[in-house]
């Protein structure tokens, strides 16, 4: 896996989702697989076989977030190059064809919040500002077709 780029906040996020996995997760199963070993004959206990899946599921997750937290790098906005659209840059676009503006900052996939106007750099809109300096044109792929947008600034 590559290394992927979060704010100290959204970082913070990931290892407290995986402490609390860790924890109460643990816990939480390990209460369930009691439950139902108590409740008899364990070849035909549903519940039992049920408890052991999402132990496994908790296990497969725990271990796929260790993975993103190991590869996971803080980046501070003096590493930041304004001159062309990257992660943690704030970018006002225009719809070429409706003159409609937009303003949008783009983040990692775990901290998208299209409310707050934080888009992932893994959406197509995304993809295809990455990269795009100031008066240049990005066409993102849309279901409804391809759209135009043409880049007005560039900041934090």
């Amino acid at each position: 896996m590559a290394v992927s780029y979060y704010t100290a906040e959204g970082l913070k996020k990931l290892k407290d989702e995986l402490n609390e996995l860790r924890t109460k997760g643990r816990t939480d199963i390990a209460k369930q697989i009691a439950e139902a070993r108590d409740k008899g004959d364990l070849s035909e206990n549903a519940e039992y076989d049920a408890a052991k899946d999402a132990q496994g599921l908790l296990e497969l997750k725990i271990a796929k977030l260790e993975v993103v937290v190991g590869d996971a790098r803080v980046m501070d906005s003096s590493q930041i190059d304004l001159t062309k659209v990257s992660v943690l840059c704030t970018v006002k676009i225009k719809n070429v064809k409706s003159g409609m503006e937009m303003k949008y900052t783009l983040v990692a996939e775990s901290e998208a919040d299209l409310k707050s106007g934080k888009i992932s750099v893994e959406s197509p809109l995304g993809k295809g500002l990455l990269g795009k300096k100031i008066g240049e044109k990005a066409i993102v792929k849309a279901p409804a077709g391809d759209i135009e947008f043409e880049i007005l600034e560039i900041g934090l």
